[in-house]
């Protein structure tokens, strides 16, 4: 009996040890080794442990843990470079006597299972004055995965850290914890303390204090999202957007995003809302199978697009924010992203555009426009275009039909005339023929132009009169023609009956005198071939024996080689 009891004991601790773990860091072959080793540990980890192993070795074990808590230690410590690489996990059966700490020579100790030795702490524990190295990374051991993220993603914020958000404290996430205590008067360890935790994470939060963020559950859009209500408020459902307009001074703006539909529907909304005012024309956009990104970056505003397709239904929003504010804008984005729930429901689906005009698809939004738009016309099967000076001066971009991007090839202030070349080729429908010999005065003449300055889909054709061969003041590189013509025209094909380029539409300076109505100018052919030249465009000759077109067919043909030319300045 006497040696039953023990045996019995034995195995009942045997059991309770199983349901706790140690990680292993170390051996050594002599105890005065070992417990020079287990010292120089304690310095910097918890839960340091020293254990006789037989035959002369001694454990240097961290612990004890429950096994979840156990692997977490080894992954994480493994990473920082703190424990060998071949540390491992182990069971207390392993061990013998304690050597360390100093003065306990027990064996491990079985750890109840309904109480664990090692505890998760709220996310936001109380700061505790004076707190060690060693008690920070205690403190810092006891996190969750999901709270080492978040100080990751705080520390990414502050803009001390551009690593992986991987939940391990690396070397980078070191350096990054080191920055921020130096940026922020801290003894630079690189282990942040409680309080210093503590401070990060409110640095990241106190940003979104103002904006009054709530959950909005749109039922019409089908959408349930975290709304800064404390900025915007609910203005109209106008498909497929549900607007939220400024609630006071500070100018943002978001739009809720909703339609049924596929691919084809939202690159179609892509492109309708890269038009938009809100949208400015800079910034990174990408265009996947399943959704959109879509960044504008302007001087004063930003403004950031998230769009998804599940099944069919495209559903997103867009924020609309004041340049300088980076801080809150990122902070404000993450919480509307993650928080982005679809829910049933769509707002009515919208016409695909059918013209280049889009004013009517846009849902009470404005389109983004060029600063200055005039006239101009195709000059060769390249794209070149030539216009007027006046359309392309102090541009910082030109673009032609309103999507081409366009460089100034030759431009001649004399003439008041440019020649245009598209950065990719184009193809156009018609391309100008120039009359080489000249026309008979009072004969039929037409001048293709966007009148309105692109407010219609399409060039306007306005005949009329080839009144005489010069200018008022007998300049011979102009011709002069009874027509009415508008500012938006300049920079238009002039067309005699046949279809033919007589010359270009341009401006006239009357030194502050006014014209009489129905008499517009246009530049010679000769004039206008000497500008083509040294804009590196050889122009096409017209047929002599051509005959004169129908109204019809004319308008035809002069829309064809037209184009919209717009500055954006």
């Amino acid at each position: 009996m006497v040696f039953i009891f023990p045996l019995a004991a034995a195995a009942q601790d045997t059991g309770a040890a199983a349901r706790q773990v140690w990680v292993q860091i170390e051996a050594q072959p002599t105890l005065t080794e070992a417990r020079a080793r287990a010292r120089v540990y304690a310095r910097d980890l918890p839960d340091v442990n020293g254990f006789a192993l037989g035959r002369g070795w001694y454990a240097i074990a961290l612990g004890p843990y429950r096994e979840e808590e156990a692997e977490r230690v080894l992954q994480v410590y493994r990473r920082e470079g703190v424990i060998a690489r071949d540390s491992y996990i182990a069971q207390s059966s392993d061990f013998g006597r304690r050597f360390w700490p100093a003065g306990d020579a027990s064996a491990p100790a079985p750890a109840p299972e309904e109480d664990p030795l090692v505890t998760v702490p709220d996310p936001a524990p109380q700061p505790e004055p004076g707190e060690t190295l060693r008690e920070a990374r205690a403190g810092e051991a006891r996190l969750s995965r999901e709270e080492r993220e978040e100080l990751q993603v705080a520390l990414q914020w502050a803009g001390v850290y551009d690593g992986a958000i991987d939940a391990a404290f690396g070397r980078g996430t070191r350096g990054a914890m080191t920055r921020w205590q130096q940026q922020n008067g801290f003894e630079p360890t690189g282990v942040l303390t409680t309080r210093q935790r503590a401070a990060l994470l409110g640095q990241y939060n106190a940003v979104l204090e103002d904006l009054g963020l709530e959950t909005v559950r749109d039922t019409r859009a089908g959408i349930e999202i975290d709304l800064p209500l404390g900025m915007v408020e609910f203005d109209r459902h106008e498909a497929p957007f549900a607007h939220y307009q400024p609630s006071g001074s500070f100018p943002a703006q978001v739009l809720l995003i909703s339609q049924p539909g596929d691919r084809t529907t939202m690159t179609a909304l892509y492109d309708i809302m890269q038009s938009l005012e809100i949208v400015p024309e800079t910034g990174p956009r990408a265009l996947e199978s399943d959704g959109f990104t879509l960044t504008g970056e302007g001087r004063d505003t930003v403004s950031h697009t998230r769009v998804w397709l599940r099944g069919r239904e495209i559903k997103g929003f867009t924020l609309v924010w004041p340049a300088g504010d980076e801080a809150r804008l990122t902070r404000l984005l993450e919480e509307m992203e993650d928080s982005f729930t679809p829910v049933p429901g769509t707002l009515d689906a919208i016409a695909a555009p059918a013209t280049g005009q889009r004013v009517d698809l846009v849902a009470g939004l404005d389109v983004r426009r060029p600063d200055r738009v005039r006239t101009g016309f195709f000059v060769d099967a390249r794209g070149a275009v030539l216009t007027a000076a006046e359309a392309v001066r102090s541009c910082e971009r030109i673009t032609i039909n309103e999507t081409a991007e366009a460089d100034i090839a030759h431009l001649d202030e004399a003439l008041g005339v440019a020649v245009l070349r598209p950065r990719d080729q184009l193809a156009p429908a018609q391309v100008a023929r120039f009359r080489d010999d000249l026309p008979a005065v009072l004969s039929r003449v037409a001048v293709a132009g966007y009148s309105y300055e692109g407010l219609l889909g399409a060039p306007t054709v306005t005949f009329g009169q080839l009144a005489a061969l010069e200018g008022l003041d007998g300049e011979t590189h102009l011709k002069r023609l009874a027509l009415s013509a508008r500012t938006g025209d300049a920079g238009g094909p002039v067309l005699d009956g046949s279809g033919a380029v007589l010359g270009m539409l341009v401006p006239y300076e009357t030194d502050g005198r006014s014209l009489p109505e129905g008499v517009s100018f246009a530049a010679t052919n000769g004039a206008l071939r000497t500008v083509l030249d040294a804009g590196g465009v050889t122009p096409r000759a017209a047929t002599m024996a051509e005959a004169d077109l129908s109204g019809e067919a004319l308008t035809d043909r002069a829309e064809a080689m037209t184009v919209l030319v717009g500055c954006w300045e």
